[in-house]
């Protein structure tokens, strides 16, 4: 049975209750002080506690999507995700159910790069945000010296943190063993995450009377990266990436500021803000702002931005699959915004799915970004 089925989710819960139900009945019998009794006392109680456990550990997955099959668990998915490009026009998409980079070494920066943390001050938004900055060994050879690089932003989820980026989902390592391979453009990764007014959840939104997020991203950001490293001056030289919240920030910062990011990659995306407990009122009632937040809605009704974009998901284990197919349609049907896809046939919402689409899509973006 698969992981997320009801039956498996079902057996759990019932062996919880039975264990439970023969713990307070078979107590008593255990009251001795013999080996055998106290034996059966800690079995009882450490059975109870792992099926009490894994019934909750089910019921979250179920309504997370945290891990697609028992192989999603246990890490062992492996196969990678592959780009697919999808041409304007064709027919409708399948759907199916419901510091030193790590891994250089002690290389100095001019072979294996450098990762600098940086404290990131928006000049027109005073919004400050924590940041990571990955330089490739090329940025310090003689040969370079010269050179402004390609430049991605990479954005976690929410909550997230930015060293997640590095430690978990591995992005400057993947970046350099890309370069190294002919693979990809040595590339600037910046990586933070989205929530910069913590603990709120802003959504990448500019909030009537509070956090100018999108335009921290879509302003202050570049023009911050633009000061202090050779990064690309040309709107095809920046680039935006990001998981879950961050991957619909990405899509949405792309499509609203072609003139800014030439290419924008959503892992496992959704396609508007929701309006919960963690973001509180993010449009103040304002019905145009919230449609211009959402891409469907903004794809039907705005002109199309002549910009790249990117999305992932999974056939088994992804909530947002449908909407995602949706969304590679109304973006075909612009007939002007470019749209590519990853899709695996099976992968949650976690960082292992993560890490198989990262190299494909930090290879796609680099075929999109001008570089040297």
């Amino acid at each position: 049975m698969s992981l997320t089925s009801n039956p498996v989710l079902v057996s759990a819960v019932l062996s919880a209750v039975l264990l439970f139900t023969g713990t307070v009945w078979l107590w008593p019998r255990l009251a001795r002080r013999s080996l055998r009794a106290v034996g059966g006392r800690i079995g009882l109680l450490l059975g109870t506690q792992v099926a009490l456990f894994a019934a909750v550990g089910l019921a979250a997955n179920q309504s997370f999507g945290f891990y697609a099959s028992w192989a999603d668990l246990f890490g062992q998915e492996k196969d990678q995700g592959v780009v697919v490009d999808h041409p304007p026009g064709g027919g409708p998409l399948e759907v199916v159910g419901s510091r030193r980079v790590p891994g250089a070494g002690g290389a100095p920066p001019r072979t294996g790069g450098r990762i600098q943390q940086v404290d990131i001050v928006g000049r027109t938004t005073h919004i400050a945000s924590p940041a990571y900055v990955y330089l490739p060994p090329e940025y310090f050879q003689p040969r370079y010296r010269t050179h402004r690089f390609p430049t991605a932003v990479v954005l976690t989820g929410y909550p997230g943190t930015a060293s997640a980026l590095v430690d978990k989902l591995h992005y400057p390592r993947t970046a350099l063993e890309l370069s190294r391979a002919g693979r990809a453009k040595p590339m600037i990764l910046v990586m933070l995450r989205p929530t910069v007014a913590p603990p709120r959840d802003t959504e990448c939104v500019d909030i009537p009377g509070g956090p100018q997020t999108e335009s921290f991203f879509a302003k202050d950001l570049p023009d911050a990266l633009r000061t202090h490293y050779r990064v690309a001056q040309k709107p095809g030289g920046l680039g935006i990436i990001g998981n879950s919240t961050g991957g619909y920030c990405a899509l949405k910062i792309a499509l609203h500021h072609p003139d800014v990011y030439g290419a924008g990659a959503g892992l496992s995306p959704y396609f508007k803000a929701p309006i919960d407990a963690t973001t509180g009122d993010l449009f103040q009632g304002d019905k145009a702002l919230r449609n211009h937040a959402d891409l469907l809605w903004f794809l039907a009704h705005r002109p199309a931005p002549d910009t790249s974009l990117l999305v992932s998901s999974s056939k088994v284990g992804e909530k947002d699959y449908r909407d995602t197919l949706r969304f590679i349609e109304r973006v075909r049907d612009t007939g002007r915004t470019r749209i590519s896809s990853i899709i695996l046939e099976s992968g949650g919402h976690n960082f292992n799915t993560w890490r198989r689409e990262i190299p494909a899509a930090l290879e796609w973006m680099s075929g999109r970004l001008s570089g040297p």
